[in-house]
């Protein structure tokens, strides 16, 4: 095999991802009637939003080869915070604050620092205390989820201050305010997986942990802060999530988990760690969204939903070990 066949077969490999998702739309823009327009695209990108924003934080830890379960709790946990102190109905406190346009940056932050506070934590006992990542973040999964059911009670937070929930009704060129929020985190920490030194740190902590020790790289405090960023960029979703349903509800965010995981394999990112891109995730994304679309538009009970995201992760699992098997026979 010529340099050149082996470097075309290595870019399809990588950008398996958005030819399944070119596939899929022209497929159901000739199948589904009135999913070819551009209103039904801009719906994909934004129901994509909170998601997308989730898949991120999952991602980096699963390239630095670990796992953390906690994102949807955190970021139910996140919006409950948000709810209750800027929310004026339910269980909402109604805080003000003047000018009112301030209530956008401190939500914004006290949603940051929830989740970057639970990050910290899971980090803490998985790097330096050696406990299991699965079964840490299983359990943050639980308890998080627990706060969360224990503050609200099971009731709601409703009526978010309209500075706040400014930021889920406005549109920038045809798209929410949300979405390209989700596409300018994408962009940043693309852009910081390939461009610096923190990102390729990561991805070699995933690839060989004792190998980037050994070569003098601080693999604990990386992964430490890959967990804070996990946390962090769930809280920013909680955020997110808040704003687009002006509240939060004690079940905000149920299943979120298992679709950023989802989106985050079928991307392309290698549940072995070391290998995978967050573009390819947003492609993953924007994949699950586009099925959604299509199921609504064809008036499919909303389970055939769950049946196809179960069937993608079980074939992009597959899919992943066969692109390993490739690269070995092409290295």
């Amino acid at each position: 095999m010529t340099p050149r066949t082996r470097q075309f077969f290595e870019l399809v490999l990588d950008n398996l991802v958005w030819f399944m998702l070119i596939f899929v739309l022209a497929v159901f823009s000739a199948l589904v009637p009135n999913y070819f327009q551009l209103g039904i695209f801009a719906n994909i990108i934004e129901a994509s939003s909170v998601l997308g924003v989730m898949s991120i934080g999952l991602a980096l830890v699963i390239i630095a080869g670990h796992m953390d379960l906690s994102v949807e709790s955190v970021a139910a946990l996140s919006a409950m915070a948000v709810g209750i102190l800027f929310c004026s109905a339910g269980i909402g406190m109604g805080f003000t604050l003047s000018p009112e346009w301030l209530m956008v940056p401190v939500s914004l932050l006290i949603a940051l620092a929830v989740g970057g506070l639970i990050g910290l934590l899971n980090g803490f006992l998985i790097v330096k205390v050696k406990m299991n990542a699965f079964i840490i973040t299983l359990a943050s999964y639980i308890w998080v989820r627990g706060i969360v059911l224990a503050v609200s009670g099971g009731r709601s937070a409703q009526d978010l201050a309209p500075a706040i929930r400014w930021f889920g009704i406005q549109r920038l060129i045809g798209l929410p305010l949300t979405a390209w929020i989700a596409i300018f985190c994408f962009i940043v920490f693309s852009v910081m997986m390939a461009k610096t030194p923190f990102g390729r740190h990561l991805t070699m902590i995933g690839g060989n942990e004792t190998a980037t020790f050994r070569a003098g790289i601080p693999v604990q405090r990386n992964l430490i802060i890959a967990f804070v960023m996990a946390g962090a960029i769930a809280g920013l979703a909680g955020w997110l999530l808040a704003i687009r349903t002006s509240g939060a509800t004690a079940n905000l965010g149920v299943g979120l988990l298992f679709n950023a995981f989802a989106a985050v394999v079928i991307g392309g990112v290698s549940l072995k760690g070391g290998v995978g891109a967050l573009p390819g995730v947003y492609a993953g994304v924007l994949l699950l969204s586009s099925i959604n679309t299509a199921i609504n538009l064809m008036g499919l009970p909303a389970n055939f939903t769950q049946v196809i995201h179960g069937f993608l992760v079980l074939a992009a699992v597959l899919l992943d070990t066969f692109k390993q098997k490739l690269r070995q026979r092409l290295a």
